[in-house]
């Protein structure tokens, strides 16, 4: 029972983190989350140690556990396998949906257009995750997809950074729909495509962001 609350627990805080529903540098506190979740600490605990273990949080003194801050180069880093892995799992996974996916991907698509037209900032995210997430899980190769989780594990809280409430209005969704024509055409090289230049575009945003951050921190000098 123990184990199979810990596991629920890791689950809930691990499609969190995916969705970019915590914040680059926010701190996870043990018993607010237990005490949230209706439970003792120590599921959470172990729960939170199996994702510091998988890189997705990291461990500060006094046990306390906070999602990484993001860095321009540790970005640059996680976008350059990304892109290659995200796009090769497109291309593999475009011939292998059924029609039941392509309705799940349409929905997704359809959720995130209207997020956008509600300024509802998690309604995007979650469904910009389920988008991607689940037509990569068609790629069939679980080494592949697990790579894949792994890196969205440590980039889905800057997420959170694309746009406020006023900006939602960005290309947050051509790309997806440029991708879900392509897919639903059969059109693997193409999908691929779409796919890349999406992860390019938020790539270009972001980094800007993180430049801007770093210009901002910077002291005056006299």
């Amino acid at each position: 029972m123990a184990d199979n609350l810990q596991d629920q627990l890791y689950q809930r805080i691990r499609e969190g983190l995916l969705a970019g529903r915590f914040q680059p540098g926010e701190r996870l506190k043990i018993r607010d989350l237990a005490a949230e979740w209706g439970t003792s600490p120590m599921p959470v605990r172990a729960a939170l140690q199996r994702l510091v273990a998988e890189g997705a949080l990291e461990g500060e003194p006094q046990r306390s556990v906070r999602v990484p801050p993001m860095t321009r180069e540790r970005y640059q880093n996680i976008f350059q396998v990304r892109i290659a892995l995200e796009g090769l799992a497109v291309e593999l996974a475009t011939p292998r949906l059924t029609p039941a996916d392509l309705a799940e991907l349409r929905g997704c698509v359809t959720r995130m257009d209207q997020a956008i037209e509600q300024r509802q900032i998690q309604a995007y995210l979650d469904a910009n995750s389920q988008f991607h997430l689940h037509l990569y899980s068609a790629c069939g190769n679980p080494v592949l997809l697990r790579s894949i989780e792994s890196l969205w594990l440590q980039v889905g809280p800057f997420f959170n950074r694309l746009f406020t409430e006023a900006d939602l209005s960005l290309r947050l969704n051509d790309f997806h729909e440029d991708a879900f024509a392509a897919i639903a055409a059969g059109d693997a090289k193409a999908a691929r495509q779409a796919m890349e230049q999406d992860l390019s575009y938020f790539a270009r945003f972001l980094l800007n962001l993180l430049d801007l951050e770093q210009t901002a921190k910077r002291p005056e000098r006299a």
